[in-house]
């Protein structure tokens, strides 16, 4: 595909410079698009297509500075499971996650929700309202995102004002300012994103909580599920609770990746997602890149829930039960390894 409509060398250029005019550390940008030059003038990609592509500029990518974003992604044909052999079944391709799953009743009291993605989609936003509001009697509300990949902060939005009773400062967001100042980014003009002094180059703002008129979540008990395949967005919900201490993380480190940003159009169908800034603690200037947000009470990702349902009241054994009925679909480990610093 790559030879038909783009060549590889150009795609693999298109991201070098996306990556030297964009990421979020500059120094880190130009060392990533030295490293995908280099590998152009040797002829690294110029044969290749699909998904090995990706992986070599990649591994270039990676060996530089691994960042919990960075990946090509390859035409979706290109990607798509190879053809059976005559007479073998058709390969299974899983179906997009469903953003919000098994929302509800989960014990007498006690509130759970599945959140898979925070997609910027009004659908979901409004099914993440309506689960507050139709749960504001809870005593303890279970947010489970041990398969949540990232997204925005449209659902974030419309849960925070149900669980603070103060306007709370949540996290801090910071845009690379050369990109902030020709609108490039994501988080510009929300009205829940205040703007503050940042460090130089960079365009620094606070996400707040600003309570709604309804008081009576105000001091349920809030957990959140955690597993090493809590990515991004994830990542940024379990700050938050965890910064202001209005919840408690249960399960595992996050996936560790930290970095926000937009897609981006490489050519030849090929894609790439572009870190443009950074989320960090407002109280100590740590982000979670590469070592994930810490939970609370660190216990395998699969035996979480039972442990909350324990703590909350629930017998073991029908906590157990209850955690193998909600227990999730998709992988809860995190994509890559870590690497050491």
């Amino acid at each position: 595909m790559a030879a038909d409509e783009a060549s590889a060398n150009q795609i693999a250029e298109n991201y070098a410079a996306l990556l030297e005019r964009d990421y979020v550390y500059p120094e880190t940008g130009k060392r990533y698009a030295a490293a995908i030059r280099s590998g152009i003038a040797a002829g690294r990609y110029a044969s290749l297509t699909g998904e090995a592509l990706g992986q070599a500029i990649d591994r270039d990518v990676n060996a530089v500075s691994p960042d919990g974003h960075l990946r090509v992604r390859a035409p979706e044909a290109a990607a798509a499971p190879a053809a059976p052999a005559p007479g073998g079944a058709a390969p299974a391709r899983r179906p997009p996650k469903v953003p919000v799953e098994q929302a509800g009743w989960i014990a007498p009291g006690i509130a759970f929700v599945r959140f898979n993605v925070f997609p910027m989609d009004a659908a979901a936003t409004a099914e993440a309202a309506k689960f507050m509001a139709d749960h504001a009697d809870a005593k303890a509300i279970i947010f489970d995102i041990r398969t949540h990949n990232g997204g925005g902060l449209d659902q974030m939005d419309v849960i925070f004002p149900w669980l603070f009773a103060e306007p709370t400062r949540l996290v801090t967001m910071a845009t690379r300012e050369s990109v902030d100042a020709r609108g490039g980014s994501p988080i510009d003009g929300l009205a829940s994103m205040r703007l503050v002094k940042g460090d130089a180059g960079m365009v620094a703002r606070e996400h707040w909580a600003t309570p709604n008129a309804d008081k009576r979540l105000r001091d349920a008990k809030v957990y959140v599920l955690t597993s090493g395949a809590s990515a991004s967005a994830a990542e940024h919900f379990s700050l938050a609770m965890k910064h202001t201490g209005r919840g408690t993380l249960v399960g595992a480190p996050t996936a560790g990746a930290n970095h926000f940003g937009t897609g981006e159009d490489l050519g030849g169908g090929y894609g790439a997602f572009i870190p443009v800034g950074r989320t960090y603690d407002p109280a100590t200037g740590k982000d979670w890149e590469g070592d994930g947000v810490q939970p609370d009470i660190a216990v395998p990702p699969a035996e979480a829930l039972v442990r909350v349902l324990t703590d909350l009241g629930v017998a073991p054994g029908e906590a157990k039960k209850l955690s193998d009925a909600h227990m999730p679909s998709w992988p809860m480990e995190r994509r890559r390894p870590r690497v050491a610093k």
